[in-house]
């Protein structure tokens, strides 16, 4: 099995002044790009005096030392892997899946196999004598893939198997529903009751500048500043809190915009974290001591964020129906569900 191999540079006066990703490019070449190398810090691959070095315009003191890993190489294609795969509806255009919890959508670093794509490829194989495949539009890596849920979320999600159903699909995902019949519908249980019951939540997001695998409300004008719309509304409330307000609430979230986790921040934003979200709710973890201690471990011990993309409404790429499918929540998300009395 191959390893990672581990080069250490000693930063010289020419990195005096200069981009961590600039100068390494140049101790690096040419056998490694200021792309490559730029993603390698972004994936927490650079180490400067064993700490990690998450920022391409991190500028290195001189006298220290850089640790540069570089992961082995993996197969330029995803493999079919025979993974269960729960089919809502399937022809020899799209097939529309309940993703579960724990599956990563498509290969990406450390996780080059055992994904939904590999899946894909499987079943799509064993099926090639009807005509069934893949699209190729997303990329070697992504075949098929129009939109993709977190790993920990679970839910409905549409797959394309030709170019042509691809194209129809990312359209109507880029449209968000504005001029079209796609909508996406979440369930999110959250910590205390949003006020008003129902709104909108409008505040653009960007990459958060102090790690690159969240994201944030921006606070200015970078670049990667992107337009988030969120609408909520409360389904129910728990009967469990403090005798003022419910400690938490079952919320439905309709997207105007597909963010990287824009409901999970959006929702953090307005003081109501998902329970169980580790990334953006750690500073909401004292609410667990609203609910009755009979509860609290089980609430605590839920592994991931509580959320559910439990609606698809969308066009059929060929022949123009209208298809909606619904989920109901896993038996995780139940029991909590049922822990909270929602």
């Amino acid at each position: 099995m191959s390893q990672s191999l581990v080069r250490l540079i000693k930063i010289d006066k020419t990195a005096a002044g200069r981009r961590l990703d600039q100068w390494l490019a140049q101790q690096c070449a040419p056998e490694l790009s200021r792309a490559r190398i730029a993603k390698l810090i972004g994936s927490g691959q650079v180490r400067i005096d064993g700490k990690p070095v998450l920022e391409p315009r991190f500028k290195p003191p001189t006298g220290g030392e850089v640790e540069l890993i570089l992961p082995p190489p993996v197969a330029a294609k995803p493999k079919g892997e025979d993974i269960d795969l729960e089919i809502l509806y399937e022809d020899a255009d799209i097939i529309i899946i309940n993703k579960p919890a724990g599956l990563v959508v498509h290969p990406g670093n450390g996780n080059a196999g055992g994904t939904l794509v590999n899946a894909l490829i499987h079943h799509c194989g064993q099926h090639a004598a009807a005509g069934f495949g893949l699209s190729g539009i997303g990329g070697v890596k992504r075949p098929g893939i129009v939109h993709r849920l977190d790993k920990d979320t679970s839910g409905v999600m549409v797959i394309a198997k030709n170019d042509a159903a691809h194209g129809h699909l990312s359209r109507q995902f880029a449209d968000h529903g504005r001029s079209g019949v796609l909508e996406r519908r979440y369930q999110a249980v959250v910590w205390g009751v949003p006020s008003p019951p129902g709104g909108i939540i409008n505040a653009p997001l960007a990459r958060d500048p102090r790690e690159r695998t969240r994201r944030a409300i921006a606070r200015n004008d970078a670049g990667d500043v992107r337009r988030a719309i969120t609408h909520y509304t409360i389904l129910r409330q728990s009967a469990m809190g403090d005798g003022k307000a419910p400690a938490a609430c079952l919320v439905e979230c309709r997207l105007e915009t597909g963010r990287t986790h824009q409901i999970r921040v959006h929702m953090a934003h307005i003081g109501h974290p998902l329970i169980g979200d580790k990334t953006y709710g750690q500073a909401f973890k004292t609410k667990i001591n609203l609910l009755p201690e009979s509860v609290r471990a089980e609430v605590a011990a839920f592994p991931r964020q509580a959320l559910l993309a439990a609606f698809l409404r969308l066009q059929h790429p060929k022949t123009g129906a209208i298809m909606e499918f619904t989920v109901k929540p896993p038996p995780d998300m139940q029991n909590l569900l049922q822990a909270l009395a929602l």
